[in-house]
Formats: structure tokens, C-alpha cells, sequence
């Protein structure tokens, strides 16, 4: 069984322009059934429609998806891994902290283009 990934904003940008090398990959991966989505994601690429058109194809699009939400357990997890980031003097978004915690609880590599995500511990950034 092929290892499921949760795509990021940065990586869901790429597949809805008209042509882009991370969004056919992104592509691929969907149409594999290996693609999950999350509240976040969804929240990040909605605020940066342009039109209702646009807004009815993300949200086609990703509700078509596996689909996962945080919990209270979740949210605790987050906030240890910021606060171990803190101590380690990275500040990271707090919406990477957000994806990288539903990552980890569901075993699925993070399909991104930032950095960021590597430094936060058990997090598998997947590589296309």
C-alpha cells in the first residue's frame, strides 16, 4: 500500500494554476487516492479565492478528499510542539503546527513547498 500524504496550502496554490510541475504531481496523487485534506488547508485556500467560481472548485475539489479535523487531543499535541519549537528558539505558523499534528496522528507525509515543516519533529515531508 502507497503511503497517503496531506497536501499543503503551498502545494494546493500550485495545482490550481493553469499548469505547474508540483501540481501534476499533486494531480497523480489524487487520482491514486492517496491525497487527505484538513479544516486548515481548506480555511487558507478559501481566503485567497477571487470568485465564487473559484470557491466552488476548491471546495468540490477538496471535499472530495479524505478529510480530517482536530481534536482536543490534537490541539494539546500542537501546542507541545510549539512549545518545544519555542524552546528550540523556531517560531513556525501556527497553521503548520496545526497540519504537521493531524500529519503525524494519521501517519501521512506532508506534501509541501516549505521548509519549515522539517523541523518539526516526526513530521515525513513527502517528496515528489
Amino acid at each position: 500500500m502507497k503511503d497517503n500524504i496531506l497536501a499543503d496550502t503551498s502545494v494546493w496554490i500550485e495545482f490550481f494554476k493553469s499548469r505547474s510541475a508540483t501540481g501534476d504531481v499533486l494531480e497523480k496523487l489524487i487520482k491514486e487516492y492517496r491525497v487527505w485534506t484538513c479544516g486548515i488547508v481548506l480555511f487558507e485556500l478559501i481566503k485567497g479565492v477571487k470568485s465564487e467560481a473559484e470557491k466552488i472548485t476548491v471546495m468540490d475539489t477538496l471535499l472530495s478528499l479524505e478529510y480530517t479535523e482536530m481534536s482536543p487531543l490534537l490541539w494539546k499535541n500542537a501546542g507541545e510542539i510549539a512549545a518545544s519549537l519555542k524552546k528550540e528558539g523556531k517560531n513556525l505558523p501556527m497553521s503548520d503546527i496545526f497540519i504537521a499534528s493531524l500529519a503525524i496522528k494519521h501517519n501521512l507525509q506532508i506534501f509541501t513547498l516549505d521548509k519549515h515543516f522539517e523541523q518539526i519533529p516526526g513530521v515525513i515531508v513527502y517528496k515528489a
